[in-house]
């Protein structure tokens, strides 16, 4: 599989705090991913470069061959990225279905009226909301906003979508419902990049896992074979369970 991401030599800096320091990975066409790493290791840092919502001090993001790294948001997500957040992010006066509208009038290939209606529609219907669409968005249960969240990525029909820990919050069983959204958007070949603290999801959904610790890259490989590594354990537990 060609690479739809290539990040090479990432560096991002806040004054004497270097956040990502030299970091390089590549995501296939396709492929589904975890960025992992103890809380503070810039895994979302790294996520805000690939997004645009920060420009890196150094290195290089490209998306099929084409840099993308300090352009602004709006740009990235035109040529193909969406994402969602840590902390869910709606407008919750507006209904479900005009969150998601609300998007599709924003992508490289607006839609307007009721040809948007009708694709908000299905959109909902794939993330498990179908017939919720009049509901105020600010009504909705955690995991509903997360599915709406994950609609409103969709619509703009991205070729790498980012997930920030987007399983996070969930009881076992919507733990399992999102596993199987999420599941599905890759057998659609969709390319995930995804960060993750729920083991149970990255061994589920990821074939390989990258690990940060301490803004550098300490792991790259199938996911099995990477959370048995003693560095990252140690990353993780401290040295005593390594």
């Amino acid at each position: 599989m060609s690479a739809l991401l290539e990040v090479n030599s990432l560096k991002k800096q806040f004054g004497g705090l270097t956040a990502v320091n030299e970091v390089s990975f590549s995501v296939a066409e396709g492929e589904t991913v975890a960025l992992l790493g103890p809380n503070g290791s810039g895994k979302t840092t790294v996520l805000n470069m690939i997004s645009g919502a920060l420009a890196p001090t150094s290195g290089a993001i490209a998306l099929a061959g084409e840099p993308i790294g300090g352009l602004a948001p709006n740009r990235i997500a035109h040529k193909g990225v969406a994402r969602t957040f840590q902390l869910v992010r709606v407008l919750p006066s507006l209904s479900v279905a005009e969150n998601v509208v609300a998007a599709l009038a924003f992508r490289s290939t607006p839609l307007w009226g009721r040809a948007a209606e009708e694709r908000a529609e299905h959109l909902l219907s794939e993330v498990g909301l179908a017939g919720r669409s009049k509901e105020f968005a600010g009504d909705l249960t955690y995991i509903d906003q997360k599915r709406m969240e994950l609609a409103r990525a969709l619509a703009s029909e991205p070729r790498l979508l980012l997930l920030d820990e987007w399983l996070s919050g969930l009881n076992p069983t919507e733990l399992r419902v999102g596993i199987e959204l999420i599941t599905a958007l890759g057998q659609r070949g969709m390319t995930v990049l995804l960060v993750e603290h729920i083991m149970e999801a990255v061994r589920a959904l990821c074939s390989r896992a990258v690990v940060m610790n301490v803004g550098a890259k300490i792991a790259d490989g199938p996911t099995a074979e990477v959370l048995a590594d003693p560095v990252v354990i140690s990353a993780y537990l401290g040295d005593g369970h390594a």
